[in-house]
């Protein structure tokens, strides 16, 4: 298999001066377009990439992954060479990270919300319940707003190097049971990514089990669980979701998805692997990953909404949206959890610190400082 990624990556030509306009890169990196000598070909050998994503091979998003590999390698001429692998190729999704970091394989494109166990400051790194809730805020916050520095630090400390954030989807729970109101939740059993996501479903009484992406299928099929949160409508359906769980459990249109509206990845690479990697390569490998993010983040937005459709009139599911009470019921408890997992590390805390800021500001205006309480109404410190 490896040998049949390898000579698929240079099969896409790409305008290097259309790429770095619409990748919308620094002033610095579009200049590398005055240094032809950068790009001139070289008999240096290429410095290869192995790249393991968390999308399965039969998941919309995959050709999407592969694609930004053969684009690196074509940007590059071939002087940087990322070789792509599904999910599982390698080591088992939960794996990756402790597999680059030893060296084992060199990158990974993943779910940040998998790693607060490991680093902590993950927590804040992808959206987290009743938090920053559109893809532009998170943007905004690592680009703009010392996010993506922050998260350097937290993988930094891991030997990894952070190159970016990827825009994904908000996320659905597929249920084989119909949950119409917050009480309904007690006593299901219901895959969720652990942290803080598991973390709000169980103060409402929920038994959430931990399970990867091939593993939520059979887990389903075979009454394991009950339902499962698994990302959005357009990968979920590739998934065959529909066939066995016949509701998807939503929020009011207010609130789609009250436990992480806005599911980033990023794409870390060990760091030894990272800094053999001359800069001006590097700086164009940063630059593919915004232009991926973005076309991942538009083209699943769009299959979405075809998605719903084949959900529905094919598979006859049945979409339920609970109600605003229901989600102020649920919301209560964010707070206080929020606070909790802050305080598990100095870098977390700095990142919650820098988000509830945001949110507070007249341009969000989620919250004030009165609504930083527990349960209970007690004000919380951070």
């Amino acid at each position: 298999m490896k040998e049949e990624k390898s000579k698929e990556l240079t099969g896409i030509k790409v305008s290097r001066r259309s790429f770095i306009k619409a990748a919308g890169v620094t002033a610095g990196t579009a200049g590398l377009i005055g240094f032809p000598a950068v790009m001139r070909a070289s008999a240096e050998p290429p410095i290869k990439i192995r790249m393991q994503t968390a999308w399965n091979a039969s998941d919309f998003a995959y050709p999407g992954f592969v694609k930004f590999c053969k684009e690196v390698g074509e940007l590059t001429e071939g002087k940087l060479v990322v070789e792509p692998y599904p999910a599982g190729a390698v080591v088992g999704t939960f794996e990756m990270f402790d597999a680059v970091k030893a060296g084992v394989f060199e990158a990974m494109h993943c779910f940040d919300v998998y790693w607060p166990g490991k680093v902590p400051a993950c927590t804040f790194l992808s959206s987290y319940p009743f938090s920053l809730d559109r893809a532009e805020q998170f943007e905004t916050w690592y680009e703009s707003m010392g996010g993506k520095e922050i998260a350097r630090e937290a993988y930094g400390a891991q030997n990894l190097y952070y190159v970016g954030p990827i825009q994904h989807d908000d996320n659905l729970i597929h249920s084989k049971v119909p949950i119409r109101s917050f009480e309904e939740f007690k006593g299901k059993r219901i895959r969720y990514p652990g942290g803080i996501v598991a973390d709000i479903y169980k103060a409402a009484g929920v038994s959430t089990i931990l399970l990867s992406s091939d593993e939520v299928y059979p887990a389903l099929e075979k009454g394991i669980i009950d339902g499962s949160d698994f990302v959005g409508a357009a990968v979920n359906y590739t998934l065959g979701l529909g066939k066995i769980c016949k509701y998807i459990i939503m929020g009011p249109p207010s609130t789609p998805c009250l436990h992480q509206p806005v599911d980033v990845m990023s794409i870390e690479v060990n760091m030894n692997t990272w800094k053999k990697i001359p800069k001006h390569l590097q700086e164009i490998f940063e630059a593919a990953v915004k232009k991926h993010s973005w076309e991942q983040y538009s083209s699943i937005q769009k299959a979405d909404i075809e998605a719903f459709d084949k959900f529905q009139t094919e598979q006859k599911v049945e979409v339920i949206r609970l109600k605003e009470s229901d989600i102020e019921k649920f919301r209560k408890f964010a707070p206080a959890l929020w606070v909790s997992w802050a305080k598990k590390h100095p870098l977390a805390m700095k990142a919650f610190k820098s988000q509830w800021e945001y949110m507070k500001s007249v341009k969000v205006g989620y919250y004030t400082d009165k609504d930083l309480v527990d349960p209970q109404g007690n004000r919380l410190d951070i």
